[in-house]
């Protein structure tokens, strides 16, 4: 196999793999919360090579020494945590978030974490039989609420019954009865500082990689004018992709993909020329 057959081979790959992040993101368009992903490309080795010195013919003008390339391919995928449009519901389970901020959620009894900017909740009860807000999975959201101490620890928001749900910008959970408000905590709100780190799963949720400090990639903060983040009831942040963005993207990976597949066809074109000439 020639370089120019290894060459097109590699670079459809990665090529292939950026349309299967462009189908994703389109077809996510519509999800509540989603965060585009996008893709970082490198070069592969790049080697100086240089001509026989049989090529060094009386006027020839281009150098001996030349570059041989072997393609390039997808080295990092990382979702954009740009701001989406929000769109206001009046459900006051709905909660979006006004800059760079993570829900944080449970995803399962041994208590593992994930993050998402998807704030359609729902109050569901709980295996104690306590009404808590949780996503519409069934993940139970993660807030700061004071344990019997008074210190303020992570825990499950437990909404009592009779009491509506209210949240103020700064994240603070309120439960309002016509008598009287409580207060029941507020939402965990954690910064991404190191996107590129956190792993797209299901359920519109990210993830941390086994072996990666949690603190290295998220951390605590409290919403308020210092850092831009507030929390506002009663809507929902849409998905961040822009579609003519995407479209404009696709058609210009699918040429660069028919390219290289022409690239291919004609090394295979060459070789079989080639291998039929007789002496």
């Amino acid at each position: 196999m020639n370089g120019s057959m290894i060459n097109a081979m590699v670079s459809m790959n990665g090529l292939q793999q950026k349309l299967d992040l462009l189908a994703d993101n389109i077809a996510n368009a519509n999800t509540v919360g989603y965060k585009k992903k996008e893709a970082t490309f490198e070069d592969l080795l790049t080697n100086v090579r240089r001509q026989p010195e049989a090529f060094n013919q009386p006027g020839r003008l281009s150098p001996m020494n030349f570059n041989q390339g072997w393609g390039s391919h997808m080295t990092m995928v990382q979702p954009n945590l740009s701001q989406g449009p929000v769109k206001a519901t009046d459900k006051e389970t709905d909660l979006a978030i006004e800059g760079n901020a993570l829900f944080e959620v449970e995803v399962d009894a041994a208590g593992n974490r994930a993050y998402t900017r998807n704030g359609a909740f729902q109050l569901t009860p709980n295996a104690n039989g306590d009404t808590i807000l949780a996503t519409e999975d069934g993940y139970p959201v993660v807030g700061r609420v004071r344990d019997q101490t008074g210190a303020l620890v992570d825990g499950q928001i437990v909404v009592p019954q009779g009491y509506s749900l209210r949240v103020n910008p700064d994240g603070t959970v309120l439960g309002v009865s016509s008598e009287q408000t409580i207060e029941l905590g507020s939402v965990k709100l954690l910064q991404a500082t190191r996107p590129a780190a956190l792993t797209a799963v299901a359920d519109n949720l990210f993830i941390i990689a086994d072996g990666i400090n949690q603190g290295d990639v998220v951390q605590l903060i409290v919403p308020g004018s210092d850092n831009g983040v507030t929390v506002n009831q009663g809507y929902l942040e849409q998905s961040n992709v822009e579609m003519t963005d995407e479209i404009t993207e696709l058609i210009s990976v699918q040429r660069a993909y028919q390219l290289a597949a022409r690239a291919l066809s004609s090394s295979d074109t060459m070789m079989g020329l080639a291998n039929s000439l007789r002496a």
